[in-house]
């Protein structure tokens, strides 16, 4: 009988820990998803190069480092410098920096499967060009 009662304590645990893990987890995904990305003019760019960070949110998971170059008025390089992404073998920043010097705009079409990264690596080249037009 006291067997039952240490198994059904330790469900109970496991779903208790299981449930406030899943609500952070959701707090965090809902604050990288509305991450406003419309604090640049793309026209309006000095020449230059400028770092960028973004702290990853509220538990840093996606918090990374850029550098943007603007030459001529335009965005024509962005490297990632730091990331708290465990893989170091991750170039799928390099597709999204790419679409950024393309469309010269932060308005691009995200990693698909990485969609909330995508955004974190987004705003910390936002936040590189915001020193751009000061």
């Amino acid at each position: 009988m006291s067997g039952w009662i240490i198994a059904l304590i330790i469900v109970a645990g496991l779903g208790i820990g299981g449930a406030v893990g899943w609500s952070a987890l959701t707090r965090e995904h809902n604050e990288a998803r509305s991450l406003p990305l419309n604090a640049v003019d793309f026209n309006n760019l000095k020449d230059g190069t400028y770092i960028g960070e973004y702290e990853g949110g509220m538990y840093k998971w996606r918090a990374n480092t850029a550098e943007v170059t603007v030459k001529s008025g335009k965005v024509a390089d962005i490297e990632l410098i730091s990331s708290a992404e465990a893989s170091k073998d991750n170039t799928q920043q390099e597709q999204l920096y790419d679409r950024v010097i393309q469309k010269q705009s932060l308005q691009v079409d995200l990693i698909s499967g990485a969609t909330l990264t995508s955004k974190a690596y987004l705003q910390a080249v936002e936040n590189a060009l915001k020193q751009a037009q000061e």
